[in-house]
């Protein structure tokens, strides 16, 4: 049905739209029944629907109904597989449908910044096209189903320490490339029904009251149609936040701030046709929901579960492997830790699902009749060393073929509400995994964990299978994936450092609670690793596979681009190995001209193929001068330098197979001002300039020949005094031109003729 919603405003009183402006309760918004508008509920997310009935809160302290429990934001990232998020996202929006959901509160797409963010488990990567790409495929999933999301925490929110008080302090370089670009995409490609604003101050401007981040980026440069959410709590100065573009205030507020928008209004320092239009985005959003039920839709917990873990099998990384696995059938297993009889398969918090069954790896393997005993070693909840449980273990490891350590971080040790101190295993765990590898040389470590660990015993096990928090069919996952049921095919979407210290934000992470500067800027993960050339555990976009694939055949439709062109790059990919398997193709950009402060690569291309032993086939990818730009502050948009740019196709970041460079050429002139600061090196640089000044040097020369005829200026005897004269002019403010000869009249005419070129 069409609904005249703007009709329907003005049939409102001021309370009544001020009403609409907050929750109702915890979850639901409200309902004005005189008008036939309802209340409707929304969900925490993003991997599940955590439905609240009774007594409800948001951090996940109370019961939720049952639900299916999908892997999170670590695990489905790691797939590199936008079909798979999306099917997953379809999936979770039918729930919803028969749930009578209208809001599914996802995907959390924040970077990680550092590996001891308390929520990495539920952010997708550290990468910003990744996350975009993988967010956007998300909502579309969810979507179809008219049920909305909400892209969260927007924005540059990278730690639990003061989240909901401190500022976020950095570059707006580091802001459009880094913290923006995922929400960016997801906006502009699929257009999720809400954006959930972040509790943090950006700057020193809190995220609920921030126009240029609520109005003038979010609707007016990228074309967001939905509203804005607060997450829960977020609103420091309700009128303040309304005029910048907060719409929705959840939960409810009593009524306190409600009254501060109809006191505003009266008093004239509210336009009512701000609260008019805040009004309209909400019922838009509401009715899109409202007249678009699906009474067909079914949550079949049972199916649901088994398309979990169809899910994680695609998800979880294999790390190292010399060969150890797949397991055979034959072979005498022993599994030690309890993570493989109650495997840590979800975070703590908001997103904490009620679960309508695990799957253990221990259960899964008893079910399928596997040659396997098991040994407890350790705890699953804490960090206590257990000396006859060590000792069973070895003793068990040593009479087993493999021995295959369920390892990982406890509930305790990451979770909303606060950051980790370290990224150490429990001791327990370290010393059970060395000591089990001295006697049995056939070790396999299985890592349930949200983000990434140190390894210190990595060299002395044979392999090690990433299986993060893969949701409530983790352990029929694993078992399938041990076995060799399904080849690994994750990569990953996060750097593992060698160590803490390591990580380009080891200095400043966490701030002094007030405010956290980010001071690597735009080098946050591989794109620091890779440009420092520091040695990493494993790399971004690093996994391996039961097969090897090959390379072969680099081709582009272009090698020359400009400010509007599109280049397709294809390649050969082919299966060398004895079984089928995906590979992960990446796609990387590098600027070749020496520009100042970019990262040695970015990722701007991935697509997962699937392909049969011995099988070949051509993949197909697509870049834009927006790949090749970095966020110019000055020109306050995109900007390429004219010049070369390689790309580069792989593996990983850290294993690059093939490489071609383009050329680029653009229009955009940066803007640029002649003074007497100006070097005579930059004016020289400039194509607006730069044969102005070239025939001015000469015309000084000229005229400042000495009686020898030698050139005062640029003019010498050997190559070493050229060099040197030619790096003083490229550094040499034009002011001190004065210094070698040049009269100051003659100086001051040439800059403000030059200066009048770039206008």
């Amino acid at each position: 049905m069409e609904r005249d919603v703007k009709e329907l405003i003005s049939q409102m009183t001021l309370e009544e739209k001020a009403g609409l402006c907050s929750g109702a309760d915890f979850w639901n918004t409200k309902s004005i029944e005189r008008l036939g508008i309802p209340k409707v509920m929304m969900s925490d997310g993003p991997h599940g629907l955590r439905k609240q009935a009774g007594e409800t809160d948001h951090l996940g302290l109370n019961e939720s109904v049952e639900a299916v429990c999908f892997p999170a934001a670590c695990a489905t990232a790691s797939s590199f597989d936008v079909d798979l998020i999306g099917k997953m996202g379809e999936i979770l929006g039918e729930e919803c449908q028969a749930e009578n959901l209208s809001i599914l509160l996802g995907p959390a797409v924040n970077i990680k910044r550092s590996p001891l963010c308390g929520r990495n488990f539920e952010y997708l990567s550290e990468d910003p096209y990744l996350t975009g790409k993988m967010a956007a495929a998300y909502i579309r999933g969810v979507q179809k189903w008219n049920v909305g999301t909400s892209i969260k925490h927007f924005a540059v929110n990278n730690q639990e320490y003061r989240r909901m008080s401190s500022s976020s302090e950095l570059s707006e370089r580091a802001l459009r490339e880094i913290y923006l670009p995922g929400f960016e995409e997801a906006v502009k490609t699929a257009q999720p029904k809400t954006v959930m604003c972040s509790y943090n101050k950006i700057n020193g401007v809190y995220a609920a009251e921030n126009e240029k981040l609520l109005t003038k980026i979010l609707r007016d440069e990228w074309g967001f149609e939905g509203y804005v959410v607060t997450d829960w709590g977020a609103v420091n100065d309700r009128v303040k936040g309304l005029k910048a573009g907060l719409d929705l205030e959840m939960p409810a507020s009593g009524g306190y701030n409600d009254r501060k928008i109809v006191k505003a209004v009266r008093e004239g320092t509210l336009d009512e046709a701000v609260l008019d239009k805040t009004v309209e985005r909400i019922l838009k959003v509401l009715f899109s929901y409202v007249d678009n039920r699906h009474p067909e839709a079914v949550f079949d917990r049972e199916a649901d579960h088994k398309k979990a873990i169809e899910v994680e099998t695609e998800c979880a990384v294999l790390l190292e492997n010399n060969g150890v696995l797949p397991l055979k059938p034959e072979q005498k297993v022993v599994y030690i830790g309890e993570f493989a009889e109650n495997p840590r398969y979800q975070g703590g918090g908001s997103s904490h699902i009620h679960a309508s069954r695990v799957s253990s790896a221990w259960e899964t393997a008893m079910e399928k009749g596997r040659n396997i005993t098991y040994v407890k070693g350790f705890p699953c909840d804490r960090d206590e060393v257990d000396e006859q449980q060590l000792k069973e273990a070895a003793e068990a490891a040593k009479a087993a073929d493999v021995a295959v350590i369920f390892a990982g971080l406890p509930d305790v040790f990451e979770s909303e509400g606060y950051d980790r101190t370290s990224m150490k295993m429990p001791e327990c765990q370290n010393r059970l995994i060395e000591e089990v590898a001295k006697v049995q040389p056939n070790t396999v470590v299985v890592l349930h964990n949200g983000s990434p660990v140190e390894t210190p015993w990595v060299k002395n096990v044979a392999a090690v299978l990433e299986m993060y928090l893969g949701g409530q069919g983790v352990g029929e996952a694993c078992d399938m994936l041990l076995y060799g049921e399904v080849n690994p095919s994750g990569r990953l979407a996060e750097t593992f450092p060698l160590r803490l210290e390591d990580n380009p934000s080891f200095l400043t992470f966490g701030g002094d609670g007030k405010k956290v500067n980010y001071r690597e800027d735009i080098f946050v993960g591989y794109r620091y690793y890779d440009t420092k050339k520091q040695p990493v555990r494993w790399a971004f976009g690093h996994g391996l596979s039961y097969t090897d694939f090959s390379y072969a055949n680099l081709q582009v439709s272009g090698e020359a681009m400009n400010d509007t062109n599109k280049i397709t790059v294809t390649a050969e990919i082919s299966n060398i190995g004895k079984c089928a398997g995906k590979e992960v193709v990446q796609l990387y950009i590098s600027d070749k001209n020496g520009t100042p402060d970019r990262p040695v690569k970015e990722l701007k291309g991935f697509t997962k193929v699937m392909l049969e032993a011995g099988e070949t086939k051509t993949i197909s990818l697509e870049i834009c001068a927006r790949d090749l730009s970095f966020y110019h502050e000055g020109l306050r948009d995109w900007y390429a330098p004219s010049g070369r740019y390689e790309i580069a196709v792989g593996h990983a970041s850290d294993d690059i197979r093939l490489t071609k460079e383009i050329s680029f050429e653009t229009k955009k002139q940066l803007p640029f001002r002649v003074d007497g600061a100006t070097t005579v090196g930059e004016i020289l640089a400039d194509p607006r300039t730069a044969g102005v000044m070239a025939q001015m040097l000469e015309a000084i020369n000229n005229a400042a020949k000495t009686e020898e005829g030698q050139e005062a200026v640029s003019a010498s005897d050997s190559e070493s005094d050229a060099a040197m004269m030619k790096a003083l002019l490229d550094g040499m403010p034009m002011k001190s031109l004065i210094s070698f000869g040049v009269p100051g009249e003659q100086v001051e005419a040439i800059i403000t003729q030059l200066d009048a070129l770039c206008r």
